[in-house]
């Protein structure tokens, strides 16, 4: 497969988890989906672990500070946004009606990001990035390539998403697709929150290409995660199962079909 380097403003660029068990995390998503960790020590006796795959940084992950975990936070996925000038993404989300949750910082000379929160409760990050793009590879088996907002209010949601990142949409009856600008297909979506799921907070979740979906869910659930939404076929796109790690955090596997994937 091709090594992603660049991308466009707009587009999903890297997934990272924040866990509370930062070595049970590491051998759990290694034996799930291939990856090997490379720690990064990052000051204040924190390591920042790049996985990677076929050589190339994937995803990452970090242990919650105890502030984060004593305030409720549980472990989660996060979405990274590419823009080219974080500060000036995070004045428009303002006047969207979001929230910057942390005003915009220097990661060293990797690059400069902040984390926002959209009028619905959805939180997320923007990267600007300087020497790190962000993941090296996407779409193939083991690299993210799909995220979706879940979300009590679409119209809100849709309205705030395009305008800040020029996305275009694509509603069908239960479904929003996504498509950056300059992007010939689509890179992520939008469900409504239905009363039956229960208690599910808005959140984009993240999605990770696999080559049997089945398998996976079986794999997983011997190291330790849950299932949370069986292997389900959708048509014309693959098949995927929402699952949740040992620590809590939720993310989704799928056996793509959809062309442009």
């Amino acid at each position: 497969m091709t090594e992603i380097t660049r991308y466009e403003p707009g587009a999903f660029c890297w997934p990272e988890l924040s866990t509370t068990d930062q070595e049970g995390a590491k051998r759990f998503y290694s034996d799930l989906f291939g990856w090997t960790a490379r720690d990064n020590p990052m000051g204040e006796g924190m390591t920042y672990s790049i996985f990677e795959l076929r050589g190339l940084d994937a995803a990452a992950c970090y242990a919650m500070r105890p502030e984060q975990s004593q305030g409720g936070i549980p472990p989660n996925w996060m979405s990274y946004v590419a823009v080219t000038d974080a500060d000036e993404t995070a004045r428009k989300a303002k006047e969207l009606g979001g929230k910057v949750l942390m005003e915009p910082f220097d990661v060293y000379d990797f690059g400069r990001m902040a984390v926002m929160q959209d009028p619905t409760g959805a939180v997320f990050s923007v990267w600007q990035a300087k020497n790190s793009i962000g993941a090296r590879v996407t779409g193939e088996p083991g690299a993210f390539c799909w995220n979706e907002l879940d979300t009590k209010d679409t119209g809100k949601a849709l309205d705030f998403y395009t305008k800040l990142f020029g996305w275009k949409a694509k509603p069908s009856k239960d479904y929003t697709e996504f498509t950056a600008p300059g992007a010939s297909y689509p890179m992520g979506g939008m469900m409504q929150i239905s009363e039956d799921w229960g208690p599910v907070p808005p959140s984009w979740l993240t999605y990770f290409a696999v080559s049997d979906a089945d398998a996976t869910v079986a794999k997983a659930q011997k190291l330790g995660g849950k299932v949370f939404m069986p292997p389900t076929d959708i048509p014309n796109t693959g098949r995927f199962a929402v699952l949740q790690d040992p620590q809590g955090a939720m993310f989704a596997v799928i056996k793509l079909t959809m062309p442009g994937h």
